[in-house]
């Protein structure tokens, strides 16, 4: 399996290629800016790239997914609750002092219990709202790709429109009952585990999971 991890945008958003090294196919997750890098890295790969998916639909997750559809008429795929948020997307962006290009519809809907299959490597879809009405995460061959779920030693914020601390408490405890060497790739800051984040996350506590 091949993970590539480039930190794009203003708000360093973590940006995925995750490639089957031997059928050469990849999804990329959360282009949220800089497609050209994002490009570059696919290219020198060499790898086809067939989904787009979209952790959540906040405007630094989502800024290139245009640029990437055209230049390799992949699918866009997310989950139907953050719809609307996806579609105002580029007013969110101004709100926060940047501009992002206007963005085509998904081509496909995600929800709880898909199969997302690339190549041979198979991940399936957990729905985990909080930071986000529409929030997923990607689990599978040992590593969980959390969008704004959990983070190193954090969680995301629920201050945003369709945010709810409760959710994502229900969300995060969820995350950390999955095995404890699972690998978390999140969507801002360093790679982590869930041992690690059972240990050491500050909202273990907050969220009354001891």
């Amino acid at each position: 399996m091949i993970i590539k991890n480039i930190i794009v945008g203003p708000l360093e958003t973590n940006a995925y290629i995750i490639g089957d090294d031997n059928h050469r196919m990849a999804m990329v997750i959360d282009p949220g800016d800089e497609p050209e890098r994002i490009m570059d890295e696919v290219e020198n790969l060499r790898l086809k790239v067939e989904k787009i998916i979209l952790t959540h639909a906040h405007f630094d997750h989502i800024g290139a997914a245009g640029d990437i559809k055209t230049r390799t008429g992949a699918e866009i795929l997310l989950h139907r609750d953050d719809l609307e948020t996806y579609k105002y997307a580029k007013d969110q962006a101004v709100m926060f002092g940047f501009d992002i290009d206007d963005l085509p519809s998904p081509d496909r809907f995600l929800q709880e219990g898909d199969e997302i299959k690339i190549g041979k490597l198979i991940f399936k879809v957990l729905h985990t709202p909080g930071h986000s009405k529409g929030g997923i995460c990607l689990y599978g061959e040992g590593i969980l790709i959390s969008g704004d779920t959990i983070f190193q030693g954090s969680v995301g914020r629920t201050d945003f429109p369709g945010g709810s601390t409760q959710e994502l408490a229900s969300s995060f405890r969820r995350l950390l009952s999955l095995p404890k060497d699972t690998r978390i790739l999140p969507g801002h800051g360093p790679e982590t585990t869930v041992g690690i984040e059972r240990e050491t996350n500050y909202f273990v506590k907050e969220f009354g999971l001891i």
